[in-house]
This record gives structure tokens, sequence and C-alpha cells, in this order.
């Protein structure tokens, strides 16, 4: 049986997944920060990307997400486990995007793990490091607008 404690741990975290993909869809970088320690790894590369600090993968995003037209990233089937004030997880993410092509609507859908190393701070959980495990990539055009 779960402790009151584990319980409030496990929705906190469950809280701070929903969080980061807020942040990262809406392209609100101070709640991204929010969501990681000043010293997280981040490991983006299992779709190409960066890998290295929170400043660092900020900017990168800052850069890119605006470019696109919209994503939603959807954390499902968290896996957590809780050693006191460390915990791991392993979270499904379905991601897709949309980006303009020609004025057509180029769809890709990224299906992927977060698995993350998460620390318990002053001011509640927080992802000292976070890597991508790719599991899929689909792009597909549309003619169809919403």
């Amino acid at each position: 049986m779960l402790s009151l404690q584990e319980i409030s741990d496990r929705l906190e975290i469950q809280e701070l997944f929903v969080k980061y993909s807020h942040a990262v869809d809406t392209c609100d970088w101070d709640l991204y920060r929010s969501v990681f320690t000043t010293d997280a790894h981040i490991d983006y590369s299992a779709f190409g990307s960066t890998v290295g600090g929170l400043e660092q993968t900020v900017a990168m995003l800052a850069e890119n997400m605006p470019k696109l037209k919209s994503s939603q990233h959807s954390n499902t089937n968290s896996w957590i486990q809780i050693d006191g004030d460390l915990a791991r997880a392993r979270t499904i993410c379905f991601n897709p995007i949309v980006q303009d092509d020609n004025g057509a609507d180029k769809i890709t859908i990224c299906g992927l793990w977060y698995v993350d190393t998460l620390v318990r701070t002053s001011e509640g959980w927080r992802i000292k490091e976070r890597v991508e495990e790719a599991s899929y990539w689909m792009r597909a055009q549309s003619q169809q607008r919403v």
C-alpha cells in the first residue's frame, strides 16, 4: 500500500510532467526552467537535437518551437520509482507536430519515452536529468486545415 507521502510525491511528479508539456507547447521558457534543476542535463539526441544543460536547451527550444504551427506533448504511463529524495521515471510521450510545407500542413508524429532522474528540492520535485528514447517517427502530408 502506498503511503500518503508516496501518493503526494507521485502526484507532484506527474504534475511536473504536465507542466513540462504545457511549457514546451506554449513556449513558456520560465515555466520550462521551473521543471528542472539549474544544473540539469537534457538529452534530446534521440531525434537529432541537442544534448546539454538547461540554458543551452532553452535557447534551442526558443529558436525552434516558434517555427512550428503546433505541437502537443502528451505524457502517459509514467513508471515512477521513489527512493527518499530521489526518483526515477520512464514516461511515454506522444507528440504530434504540425509544420507549414508550402501552404500544406506537414504532420510529424513522434513516439518516445522520457527517462528521468528527479530530485526533491526546497521548491518540490525537479528533473535533474532527462533523456529521450526514440520509439517511432512518422511523417504525413495533409491538405486539410482546421
